[in-house]
């Protein structure tokens, strides 16, 4: 049995995709600037395809067959992560609720809060 129409255009859709989207597409190359930093961008991707088609009767031996196939990719930068001298920087492209992000920049703050907490603690207890 030969293979459907169908699916050869499903096949070249989802090759097409394949193509244009890897891991580097989502987690850019590092850029390496000469002071050392390195820069690395970060996106979303989203795609989608669709293919359909139909078999048209008739009165000949020979298949009649109808159909079409699309395919739409975005991709949309959202941040960049910055490393520089062993500190990571989460830079943003938009104010959009990110909670990853929220996080990783909360994390320094934090630290120095505990810090300064168990400092303080320690000092209160050496005075007594």
């Amino acid at each position: 049995m030969s293979q459907h129409p169908i699916e050869g255009m499903l096949g070249t859709s989802m090759e097409k995709i394949r193509e244009m989207i890897d891991v580097n597409t989502i987690i850019g190359d590092p850029i390496t600037t000469p002071d050392g930093t390195v820069i690395i961008p970060v996106s979303k991707v989203s795609f989608g395809f669709g293919s359909g088609g139909s078999d048209f009767p008739n009165k000949r031996d020979r298949d009649l067959f109808g159909g079409g196939a699309g395919a739409g990719i975005s991709i949309q930068p959202l941040a960049f992560l910055v490393v520089f001298q062993g500190d990571v920087k989460l830079l943003q492209m938009s104010d959009g609720d990110s909670t990853a992000g929220h996080i990783i920049e909360a994390v320094p703050g934090l630290l120095e809060k505990f810090s300064s907490m168990f400092s303080k603690k320690k000092e209160d207890t050496d005075e007594k």
